[in-house]
């Protein structure tokens, strides 16, 4: 965890401590020290996962994605924020970031979202991230031909992927998806893995990216 306010470095390791199987080996007040932390650690020693806060002085949270990715790929970023602004959703996601967190988040959903990136490849994404990216695609997609459409819903995803997808776009997290489609979370997850290979992706911005820019929905 990377966060130069106290309280929520506090209130996050309050959230962790309820799950034994999530061990915090690193706990950071600002981008340079998280650097230089992961700096001097042996490799069987880094985080799987790392939550970072954007607003810090000196070296903002991207920044410190921009520069820890390239060294480190087997790091999943999680951006934990207060802030929903437009262009710090694209950076974070062009940094690198594997997902996109509002702070007031419950324990559950970081618990969850940790082990949607190790174990599916996923990218976790508050509900209402989720609902601003699609606004901003729709602002920018350029549509192919309706032939395109066809062809990808009939020859490429399976029906149930085809509905997972829009459900996905819709903003939906796996454990809602699973509600509404009364299978399994883990069910549901499997074919989210299954729509990002089909797809040539790596996450769900990526996956909503790709649908409306594609005019799939």
């Amino acid at each position: 965890m990377v966060d130069d306010n106290p309280v929520n470095r506090n209130s996050f390791v309050q959230k962790i401590n309820h799950y034994p199987d999530i061990d915090l080996c690193i706990l950071a007040d600002s981008g340079h020290s998280f650097l230089e932390q992961i700096q001097h650690l042996p490799l069987k020693l880094l985080p799987q996962v790392v939550f970072m806060d954007i607003e810090m002085p000196e070296l903002n949270g991207i920044d410190t994605i921009r520069m820890a990715k390239p060294l480190h790929d087997g790091i999943h970023f999680i951006v934990l924020t207060v802030f929903e602004d437009d262009d710090n959703i694209f950076a974070a996601i062009q940094a690198g970031a594997s997902g996109y967190l509002l702070k007031h988040e419950s324990d559950q959903t970081l618990h969850r979202s940790i082990h949607e990136v190790l174990e599916f490849g996923g990218a976790p994404m508050s509900p209402a991230i989720a609902r601003k990216t699609l606004r901003l695609l729709e602002q920018q997609k350029t549509p192919l031909p309706s032939s395109t459409k066809s062809d990808f819903f009939d020859n490429l995803l399976s029906d149930r992927e085809k509905e997972i997808l829009h459900h996905m776009v819709n903003g939906y997290d796996a454990k809602r998806i699973a509600e509404l489609t009364q299978i399994s979370t883990l069910t549901v997850r499997k074919h989210i893995s299954n729509i990002y290979s089909k797809l040539h992706v790596n996450s769900k911005a990526q996956a909503i990216s790709m649908v409306h820019k594609n005019n799939w929905v």
